[in-house]
Formats: C-alpha cells, structure tokens, sequence
C-alpha cells in the first residue's frame, strides 16, 4: 500500500477523516464506502504517525510526578505514603536512584503504576 509522503497529505488526510467520522459509526458494515475510506486513510495516518511522530514511553519520574498530581499529593505526603524519607523521592524523581523491591510494590498499590514501568 501507499503511504503518507510529507505533512501537507498527512493534514489533508486528518481533514477527511473528521469529514467521515460523522459518517460511520459502529453499527456502519465494513463493507460500506465510507468505513472503507475510513479505515484505509486511518492506516495511513497511523503508519505516518509512527514514523515521524512516534511516543516515547514515560520515564518513572514522569511517572510518579503525573501520579502525585492526580492525586495532588506533594513528595512529602507520598514519601510518609511509601514509608520512606522525603530525599529518597527526591532522588526517585530526578533519576538518581532506583525503588527498592519493597518500594516498587508500594507504588505499584499505591499509585496504581503498573510494575513493567518500575522495573523496567
């Protein structure tokens, strides 16, 4: 198949599909047009997206800054939450140490961070 080669049909490609989007929806057969069109040019942009907008995954300090935010926590509150001193999550958050097994576990209960993250 084809694919996407510069911005200008990457934009117009993400114009068409909110022009089809209210045009399908899940009750719409595969073999319609424009789920058709929908899905091809949804691959397309996708595949373009990877390519020159790929996601990195998050590093455990984002991790637990995002974390402590949702749940409006300061450091000092999180490091009485894991039993451990304020400066330990100091150093968790700007990378210069890594959590303990034992700390791994309270974050994963805790802050719900799934383990691949922290032991990853």
């Amino acid at each position: 198949m084809a694919e996407l080669e510069n911005e200008k049909q990457y934009e117009v490609m993400l114009e068409r599909i909110e022009e089809l989007l209210p045009l399908v929806s899940n009750e719409t057969p595969v073999t319609d047009r424009n789920m058709i069109e929908l899905v091809v040019i949804s691959n397309l942009v996708e595949e373009y997206e990877e390519k020159y907008y790929p996601v990195e995954m998050p590093t455990l300090p984002e991790i637990i800054r995002y974390e402590m935010a949702e749940r409006g926590i300061t450091q000092k509150e999180l490091a009485e939450l894991l039993g451990v001193s304020p400066s330990r999550i100091s150093e968790y958050m700007t990378g210069k140490a890594e959590p303990t097994l034992k700390v791994a576990r309270l974050l994963n209960k805790k802050l719900d961070i799934d383990a691949d993250f922290i032991l990853g």
